[in-house]
């Protein structure tokens, strides 16, 4: 993490969380939350539609992408052969509650291009269920262009799952572990491994 808006809502869930593996949906006071608002986002598994959507996204995040996200499935933001590994990924950080950072490369179709930190961070409800995640999206350095140029899609460069909890990683001295993106050629079939391998705690193949 080197974004310092990821960093400090990453802090945050794990103050609300405290002994828990999560913290409640309701524990979330955006009063607290202050400029860190605009860049914030809440995914929801929608099971009408079969994916992991927005419920609620922040301003800046919106403006980045020139649209309302209410309800777009957030795997679809990444180009093709990333969406069903990123949608493997958010539910995986929802089953096995289990923070997770990404590192991936915006584009426009203008030719503009910049990277970001996404973090995602999963909530508990009321009745024990974890199907919602907090998130942030922050773009590693300023560009002028941001929020008035929008992106068309996301490309995934790494991805790395934030345990805390040495036995969560099966022992292993290897964690965290890094996974850089794959060239296109086989690239659903490499991040598929990659991410049964993360969330298993396998070393990768």
């Amino acid at each position: 993490m080197r974004h310092q808006a990821i960093i400090d809502i990453y802090d945050y869930w794990n103050r609300l969380r405290g002994a828990s593996d999560a913290p409640l949906k309701s524990q979330i006071e955006p009063s607290s939350l202050g400029n860190l608002l605009p860049s914030l986002f809440i995914l929801e598994k929608n099971d009408d539609l079969g994916a992991v959507t927005f419920r609620l996204a922040g301003t800046r995040i919106c403006d980045l992408f020139g649209r309302d996200l209410r309800d777009e499935s957030f795997a679809e933001l990444f180009g093709d052969g990333h969406a069903d590994d990123i949608e493997a990924t958010l539910l995986g950080a929802m089953h096995h509650v289990i923070p997770t950072l990404l590192n991936a490369t915006g584009y426009s179709t203008a030719g503009h291009q910049a990277t970001f930190e996404i973090i995602v961070m999963p909530l508990r409800c009321e009745n024990g269920c974890r199907a919602r995640l907090l998130g942030a999206i922050a773009p590693s350095v300023t560009a002028s262009w941001l929020e008035i140029v929008p992106l068309d899609f996301l490309a995934l460069d790494r991805s790395r799952l934030l345990r805390d909890n040495p036995e969560q990683n099966g022992g292993g001295s290897n964690w965290p572990y890094t996974a850089a993106a794959e060239p296109p050629n086989g690239l659903s079939a490499v991040l598929g491994r990659m991410m049964s391998s993360l969330f298993s705690g396998a070393a990768p193949r």
